[in-house]
């Protein structure tokens, strides 16, 4: 398997990101809910309220990680909150949650963060450990 290309996330790639969103969803015993899905996507992208990068290996989307932004007003900078991260089951061990996570941590230091936090289900003992 080739390495993941990293792309960042805009309304162009929200149909891209769907499939990926929905069984994030699932995988968190979450209904999929494509059409809320969609425009709840869509609001938070148009919005600003989102950033996010997609990860691709051989053209496909395989995985997603998903910030949104607070602030910390003790330092006057911007929080990042990593909430949402997932890998197509097939492409787990592949390194693409490793590739996102430096990604992310990437985009943390680029643009001024405090911190960034990131929050996973307690009993996601795979994901706790990409994130270590």
């Amino acid at each position: 398997m080739t390495a993941p290309i990293l792309w960042p996330v805009g309304l162009d790639e929200i149909e891209e990101l769907l499939p990926l969103f929905l069984g994030y969803r699932v995988f968190y015993k979450r209904e999929p809910l494509p059409e809320e899905s969609r425009a709840y996507l869509r609001a938070r992208f148009e919005g600003g309220d989102y950033v996010g990068f997609l990860a691709r290996i051989d053209g496909k989307a395989v995985g997603f990680a998903i910030l949104s932004r607070t602030y910390s007003s003790g330092v006057m900078r911007p929080i990042w909150l990593l909430n949402d991260i997932f890998v197509e089951p097939s492409c787990r061990k592949a390194g693409v949650g490793a590739a996102l996570m430096r990604r992310v941590d990437d985009f943390g230091r680029e643009n001024g963060a405090a911190r960034l936090d990131l929050f996973t289900a307690q009993d996601n003992k795979t994901a706790q450990s990409v994130y270590a």
